[in-house]
C-alpha cells in the first residue's frame, strides 16, 4: 500500500472519532452554566466558608480605574483578589506591585482576554505560563489562582493549570457590570440577588474588555455590596481567606 493510500485509510478511520474528541475537549464548558457549577462543582465555583464572601476583580490592572478601587477598599479596610491580565500587567508594573503591597491577593486571568476554548493545548499552556511568570516576577510571589477569560474552561486549560500549579476559580455571583447600561444600583441588585454565604463575587476594575467607562458603575456598587454583606453578617475578603480547605 502506498503512503498516500495509507494516509487516506488512516484519515477515514479517524473521522468518526473527531466529534468525540471535540466533545471531550469542550466538555468543561458545561461549568460555565452557573447553577450547575454552583451545585455540583463547589470548588471550581469558589464556594467557601458559610460566614464569608470572596470579593474578586477581573481584567486589571488599569492605571485609570484600579487606583480608585484600591483607595475605596483601603478606606473600607477590605482586601480582595485581583485576577490580572498579563498584557495589562506589563503596561503598569508599578500598579501591580501597589496592589500586592496593599495586601490584596494576586491571581491571573491569562495573558490575553481570548476564549481558551478556541485555543489548542500548546497555546493554552503558553498563555497561562506567560501570565503566571510575568505577574510572579513583578510581585516576587508566584500566583496560585487562575480564572479563564469569560469563565470558559477547556480540557487543555485544566491540564495546563495542573502543570503550572494553578487552581481554576470561577464565581457564584456577578454584577453584569461590563454592560454599557450598568449602574451602581443594577450591579448591586444583580450581585446580591445570587449572593449567599460562602459565595464568590465577580466584578471588574477595568473596562479593557467591557463597555467604556463601565467600571464607574462597579465602583459605585462596591460600597453598597459591602454594606449588604455586613447587614447579612458576612465578612468579605480575598479567596485565600475564603476556603474551608485553602485553595
Amino acid at each position: 500500500m502506498t503512503a498516500t493510500r495509507l494516509l487516506r485509510t488512516a484519515t477515514r478511520a479517524a473521522l468518526p472519532a473527531l466529534p468525540l474528541l471535540a466533545a471531550a475537549y469542550a466538555a468543561p464548558v458545561l461549568s460555565t452554566y452557573g447553577p450547575l457549577r454552583n451545585r455540583v462543582m463547589p470548588r471550581l465555583a469558589g464556594r467557601g466558608r458559610p460566614d464569608h464572601v470572596a470579593l474578586t476583580f477581573d481584567d486589571g490592572p488599569d492605571p485609570l480605574s484600579t487606583p480608585l478601587f484600591l483607595r475605596l477598599l483601603d478606606e473600607r479596610r477590605v482586601r480582595a483578589t485581583f485576577f490580572l491580565l498579563g498584557n495589562q500587567a506589563v503596561r503598569a508594573p508599578g500598579l501591580v506591585r501597589e496592589i500586592a503591597a496593599a495586601g490584596h491577593e494576586i491571581a491571573v486571568h491569562g495573558w490575553l482576554h481570548r476564549p481558551l476554548l478556541l485555543r489548542g493545548p500548546r497555546a493554552t499552556h503558553d498563555d497561562l505560563a506567560r501570565a503566571r511568570d510575568t505577574v510572579g516576577d513583578l510581585t516576587g510571589r508566584t500566583p496560585r489562582l487562575f480564572r479563564p477569560p469569560y469563565g470558559v474552561m477547556s480540557t487543555a486549560a485544566h491540564l495546563a493549570a495542573r502543570r503550572l500549579d494553578l487552581t481554576p476559580v470561577l464565581w457564584t455571583a456577578w454584577g453584569e457590570d461590563w454592560r454599557a447600561r450598568a449602574t451602581p444600583e443594577s450591579v448591586h441588585r444583580t450581585v446580591t440577588a445570587d449572593l449567599r454565604g460562602g459565595g464568590t463575587i465577580l466584578l471588574h476594575d477595568s473596562d479593557c474588555t467591557s463597555a467604556p467607562g463601565s467600571w464607574r458603575a462597579t465602583l459605585g456598587a462596591v460600597p453598597r455590596i459591602l454594606d449588604t454583606c455586613a447587614m447579612r453578617g458576612l465578612s468579605v475578603g480575598p479567596l485565600r481567606e475564603h476556603a474551608v480547605d485553602p485553595l
